[in-house]
């Protein structure tokens, strides 16, 4: 790399970074090629970048962002993982460290918060953002479910009520005909 592509990377994964919420720190040594294509394209559909940084261009890309915790894992062949949506990636990431033991996970930041290990494997555990908005939704819409059923069994016992009269009118009217 020369001067020029080290500046616009600096400056590409600093924009990346100031626009995510959560970073992971992995250790990816000894993948092959085709096990790295495949852990990207696991993280591209979890909606999460995985990118393999020299250290010293990261530690410059995270000046004016919330992760300068993470300066400190910045040892040895590191890639980075982010997204805006913290438990995809972490989940991502988590699995995939299950299935291949060459991955190993550092630790990471959620904002300014930072995560070791552990902290990264507790986040996995959470479901996902898409899952909880939809309980959200889930517990919104159940009361006015309830709601409108209540509202609806008054009104359809008093249309049974309607009818039984309207039927016993029907019926007493047609025995004074019969006896008239």
């Amino acid at each position: 790399m020369d001067r020029t592509e080290k500046r616009e990377f600096v400056t590409g994964l600093n924009q990346a970074l100031v626009a995510t919420s959560m970073i992971v720190v992995t250790r990816n040594a000894g993948l092959t090629v085709a096990e790295v294509t495949d852990l990207r394209r696991k993280m591209g559909a979890a909606g999460a970048t995985y990118k393999v940084a020299k250290n010293r261009l990261t530690t410059r890309a995270l000046d004016g962002t919330p992760f300068d915790g993470i300066r400190a894992m910045l040892k040895g062949p590191i890639a980075l993982a982010w997204a805006t949506d913290p438990v995809a990636v972490a989940k991502t990431a988590v699995e995939f460290a299950k299935t291949n033991e060459k991955f190993v996970l550092v630790g990471g930041s959620l904002g300014s918060q930072m995560l070791n290990a552990d902290g990264i494997r507790a986040l996995a555990e959470l479901p996902s953002l898409d899952a909880l908005r939809a309980r959200l939704v889930g517990m919104i819409a159940t009361p006015a479910t309830r709601i409108a059923g209540i509202l609806q069994a008054p009104a359809g016992q008093l249309a049974r009520v309607f009818g039984a009269f309207a039927q016993s009118a029907e019926v007493t009217g047609e025995v004074e005909a019969e006896a008239a």
